[in-house]
């Protein structure tokens, strides 16, 4: 089976939404990534979707409503802050942890008794689960572990004959997953980092904590993306930090010698300051907060069709969207950091 990509037309939106009816797969556009879409309500069609990604079982995906009034219908016993955040963030790139509804199978979460919901701001998504007239339930639509998909090309080159059509929305503007906030537990904890920083959440729940842990394939998880391996690409990541730049930067370059040294093909993420590291290629993510976030997958994707061994970045920031990419290439480097001393 060759997978159709369709431009994202009322017309195909609703092709698409009749597929997601019979129980099929769609990927489509979000503010967000590229999500691949089944009825949330249908546990077979949402077996599909871990069959696509080669998915583990233990790795729950977010349902996604098209207005508020359907979050009682995915959930329930839903706490005051609730209402609170989805006031203030949706629709958008805020997913909720609450207690699941009994219409909404186990399989979504895992197996538990919670669920992880978000409304999506996209017109086609917003389009999609409105004429679906079905919840869907949506990871992001790549191959597991893989780098997430900005592009419905992204979609294409991990899933093409394993799900039933793509919407091409163009390239997705956040270009990292939703913040995952878990409000089944007390203080109410970031699971996720994403395109809702942490510090305007604060402003609404002064007592948010964030998770510091990731967790491995075969434990099972309250909320997606907690695994430490995940938005990889094939080519090794080597993830650096440090308090000094000029050390930072000179162990970059040592390193990168002695991989070429060795025979290895070397990327490198450029982004501010490392601009003027050498290495034979690299993928430039910009300097402005939004541009890194929205071209960090695309970017580990380019590198990795070139035919890198090895990829060096080096990231110190932790504000706003800054916590999101830190999160990403910690994932991405399999936890491989490297901190640099003065």
């Amino acid at each position: 089976m060759i997978t159709p990509v369709l431009p994202a037309s009322p017309e195909s939106i609703r092709r698409a939404a009749a597929i997601i009816q019979r129980g099929g797969l769609v990927a489509f556009p979000t503010e967000t990534v590229y999500g691949l879409g089944a009825n949330a309500t249908d546990a077979e069609a949402v077996a599909r979707i871990f069959t696509a990604k080669d998915r583990p079982l233990t790795d729950p995906v977010i349902v996604h409503i098209a207005k508020a009034a359907d979050l009682d219908s995915v959930a329930r016993d839903l706490p005051p802050a609730a209402h609170v955040l989805t006031a203030a963030f949706m629709p958008g790139a805020l997913t909720l942890v609450l207690r699941r509804a009994a219409r909404i199978p186990a399989l979504v979460a895992a197996g538990g008794e919670t669920v992880a919901v978000r409304m999506p701001s996209h017109p086609v998504a917003q389009a999609l689960i409105r004429d679906s007239g079905v919840p869907i339930a949506a990871p992001s639509a790549n191959t597991f572990s893989r780098p997430s998909a900005t592009t419905a090309a992204h979609v294409l080159e991990d899933l093409d004959g394993r799900i039933d059509l793509i919407l091409d929305g163009g390239a997705a503007t956040i270009g990292v997953e939703s913040t995952i906030l878990d409000l089944t537990v007390a203080p109410p904890t970031i699971l996720r980092p994403g395109g809702i920083p942490v510090e305007a959440i604060r402003a609404l729940l002064p007592d948010v904590q964030v998770a510091a842990r990731y967790l491995g394939v075969e434990t099972a998880a309250a909320a997606p993306g907690q695994m430490l391996r995940h938005y990889s690409p094939r080519a090794a990541l080597a993830l650096y930090t440090g308090t000094d730049d000029d050390a930072t930067l000179a162990r970059m370059r040592a390193d990168i010698a002695a991989a070429q040294a060795a025979g290895r093909r070397v990327g490198i993420l450029v982004s501010d300051d490392a601009a003027h590291l050498t290495a034979a290629l690299t993928a430039d993510l910009g300097t402005a907060l939004e541009v890194v976030s929205a071209r960090l997958f695309a970017a580990l994707r380019d590198l990795d069709a070139q035919g890198v061994d090895l990829i060096v970045v080096r990231w110190t920031r932790r504000e706003g969207l800054g916590a999101a990419i830190w999160d990403r290439l910690v994932r991405a480097s399999n936890g491989r950091v490297i901190v640099v001393k003065p």
